[in-house]
C-alpha cells in the first residue's frame, strides 16, 4: 500500500492541489497530513482526496474550527499526535523534530513522521523510520512531498518543482 505525506502547507492552495494529484497518480490510498495548514479551509482541499485522510495540529493550526471542519468532511484528524497502522505497518505522526525523534527511539513505529522546519529528510533510528516530507509552503524554496510504500519498507522523497 502506497500513503502520500504532506507537511507545512500554510494555506497554499495551489501546491496542495498539485501534490494530492501527484500522490493519487502514485497510487497512494492514504494521506497523511503532519500540521500547519494555517487556515481551516485547507480542510475543504484535502477532502479532495480520494481515500483516507490523517492529520494532527501544527503550532499555527486553529485548535477548535479545524478539527470540527475536518470531521464534518469526512477527515480523521487526531490531535497532536496520532498513531496508525496500514499494510501492517505502524505508523506515528506529529508535528515536531524532537517528538518525532523520541517515537522513532521506542522502536514501537515502523515509520515516523513529522514537519514544522520545512526541510526534507529521511533517515532511520533503530529500525524506524523518521521521516519529514518537507514542505508544501515554498518559503525554503523546494515544494516537497513523500510516498511510503508499506509492502517495501520505503519512502520516496519527491520534489514538486
Amino acid at each position: 500500500m502506497k500513503i502520500g505525506i504532506i507537511s507545512d502547507s500554510h494555506d497554499r492552495i495551489e501546491n496542495t492541489s498539485k501534490a494530492l494529484s501527484l500522490i493519487k497518480e502514485k497510487g497512494a490510498k492514504v494521506l497523511i497530513h503532519c500540521g500547519d495548514f494555517c487556515a481551516p479551509f485547507m480542510m475543504n482541499e484535502l477532502a479532495k482526496f480520494d481515500g483516507e485522510v490523517h492529520c494532527v495540529f501544527g503550532n499555527i493550526d486553529d485548535r477548535f474550527t479545524t478539527p470540527n471542519r475536518a470531521k464534518s468532511l469526512g477527515i480523521n484528524f487526531h490531535g497532536d499526535i496520532a498513531e496508525l497502522e496500514f499494510g501492517g505497518k505502524k505508523i506515528a505522526v506529529n508535528h515536531y523534530p524532537k517528538i518525532a525523534e523520541g517515537l522513532a527511539s521506542t522502536g514501537n513505529y515502523d515509520l515516523v513522521c513529522y514537519g514544522h522546519n520545512h526541510t526534507a529528510d529521511k533517515k532511520k533510528i533503530g529500525n524506524t523510520l523518521l521521516l519529514n516530507p518537507g514542505e508544501l509552503m515554498g518559503w525554503k524554496g523546494k515544494v516537497s512531498l513523500a510516498i511510503y510504500d508499506t509492502e517495501t519498507n520505503e519512502v520516496e522523497i519527491i520534489d514538486l518543482e
